[in-house]
């Protein structure tokens, strides 16, 4: 698919197609919404968990939340 990109969002697809990570216009958009979606929900369950906690939540203890977010990215 042909995409008609601005200067610089060309010049940044360039320089990743260049880095040998991508062979495509294609891989390199498709790995960029993937990580928008993901920050998408990140900030999500943040604004949740901040509702909560203002809401008087008591919430998780810090090594449970820790133990939650290196299963979530899979880090041991």
């Amino acid at each position: 698919m042909a995409y008609q990109f601005p200067p610089d969002i060309r010049e940044l697809v360039g320089e990743q197609m260049a880095s040998g990570q991508y062979r495509s216009e294609d891989e390199v958009l498709r790995d960029a919404l993937r990580a928008l979606s993901e920050e998408a929900q990140d900030l999500a369950a943040v604004q949740v968990a901040v509702a909560e906690w203002k809401a008087g939540d008591e919430g998780m203890p810090l090594d449970q939340a820790f133990e939650a977010i290196r299963k979530k990215h899979g880090v041991s």
